[in-house]
């Protein structure tokens, strides 16, 4: 942290790249980049502070750190007191918050679109200058301790953390974002601030902003500064990960039992990316599903029962969840395999294809009328892509899935030795598929 504030230094912008209507890109001198897409009709920003740093960045003496720094960077600067922080952004109805995930960090801000210069002086404020004196440490730890309880408190949260761990085993993908409480008790100030120093370089980060804007007026206000920070050349190494095939029964005083069914994914950016998303939606990813409709609306086993797709930069996974009853367990296991191997050998029915495809196109299309998604948009794509994805190429993607590209791709994810298994609940079976 001494170090990044000791060698600000003016950076002017070197590379200019516009890629698609209302989209500009610019890389600072010191490797960060600036996206940006102007919408107009939007009175409303959103801009988001995305550190290309997440939990599987993590050492395992440092698991839940990404998550802590992110907590103490709110807690006050050399200018402003937490209280001053929280204020200045409530004064204008802005919001002002920030997430942690698996291979990122974003720190972001709402405001309307006169607001921008105090949100992007807020957010450089907390990243540049942030105190992390021992004081805010100790209360911090605290918060995020209770945190982890309340995850662990809440199975329908708690099972997704168990199966991480199940899956990836000792990879740090498999370990909690938020950490364990052991972790978390032994950070040290200068553990953390070291971990800070050391990962959040300038070209990790990647600035996006979208809504009612001018790209000129974004650049010039994060050169001013985020772009001081010194160009580092540390070099970092991902490990890709192998899934386990491997069953976990976690035995608890529950009154229902919580499950995820599990298996080898697509990474992020994959060819075959867009027939998983239907893949995904015809089996388990709407009220119209195969799995909502059996083994919810027509058996009544599950209040909740869906399935999702983690996906990373190297690799990925296909996830079942629900929570059913002790007795039910086994049936709703053998419905959920018989689904798959339908899925792998059966013609689609009932239009489910063009229906999937409907959804997946409606849900982007919709999430387009808020500045929050197209922000995120911009940062995933440039994280994942490195590039502009534009919508009709999406669009497009969507489209050109046949049934043959679902099946084929069903037959290749669905096999039973890469299934793995995490039970959660009052039970002692290992209930193997």
């Amino acid at each position: 942290m001494d170090s990044i504030k000791n060698n600000l230094r003016p950076s002017p912008a070197v590379i200019s790249i516009p890629e698609g209507p209302g989209y500009r890109k610019t890389v600072l001198a010191n490797g960060m980049k600036v996206i940006t897409e102007e919408i107009p009709h939007l009175h409303s920003v959103s801009i988001g502070v995305w550190v290309n740093i997440g939990s599987r960045d993590e050492g395992p003496d440092e698991n839940g750190i990404s998550h802590f720094i992110e907590h103490l960077l709110f807690k006050g600067t050399e200018r402003r007191t937490a209280f001053d922080i929280a204020k200045e952004i409530d004064s204008v109805g802005g919001t002002l918050n920030a997430f942690t995930g698996r291979e990122y960090t974003c720190f972001y801000a709402k405001v309307i679109d006169r607001n921008l210069p105090l949100a992007i002086d807020l957010l450089s404020d907390i990243f540049l200058h942030s105190l992390m004196d021992e004081k805010d440490i100790e209360k911090e730890r605290m918060v995020i301790l209770q945190e982890i309880k309340m995850v662990e408190d809440t199975p329908d949260d708690y099972i997704h953390d168990l199966f991480n761990r199940t899956c990836w085993g000792d990879h740090p993908l498999g370990f909690p974002i938020c950490g364990t409480a052991e972790r978390v008790q032994s950070f040290g100030r200068d553990q953390i601030r070291e971990f800070f120093k050391n990962h959040n370089q300038s070209d990790r980060i990647i600035i996006c902003a979208a809504g009612g804007l001018r790209h000129g007026e974004v650049v010039d206000l994060v050169e001013a500064t985020f772009g001081r920070i010194p160009k580092s050349n540390q070099s970092r190494e991902r490990i890709k990960p192998s899934p386990v095939s491997a069953t976990r029964v976690s035995r608890r005083d529950l009154e229902q039992v919580h499950f995820c069914l599990g298996t080898h994914g697509l990474h992020y950016n994959h060819p075959l990316r867009f027939a998983s998303y239907v893949l995904n939606t015809i089996l388990g990813g709407g009220m119209s599903s195969r799995l909502f409709q059996e083994i919810r609306e027509n058996r009544g086993l599950a209040y909740s029962v869906y399935s999702y797709l983690p996906t990373y930069i190297d690799t990925g996974l296909f996830v079942v969840y629900a929570g059913t009853n002790e007795g039910s367990l086994d049936e709703v296991l053998e419905l959920i395999v018989k689904e798959f191997g339908r899925l792998k050998t059966e013609p689609l029915k009932n239009g489910e294809l063009e229906t999937a495809r409907e959804h997946l196109k409606g849900n982007l299309l919709l999430s387009l009328e808020s500045s929050d998604n197209l922000m995120t948009r911009l940062a995933k794509n440039e994280i994942y892509f490195e590039s502009y994805q534009t919508v009709e190429s999406i669009l497009r993607g969507i489209d050109e899935v046949d049934e043959e590209m679902v099946r084929t791709l069903a037959r290749h994810l669905f096999d039973q030795k890469y299934f793995c298994l995490t039970i959660l609940g009052p039970t002692d079976g290992t209930h193997l598929i």
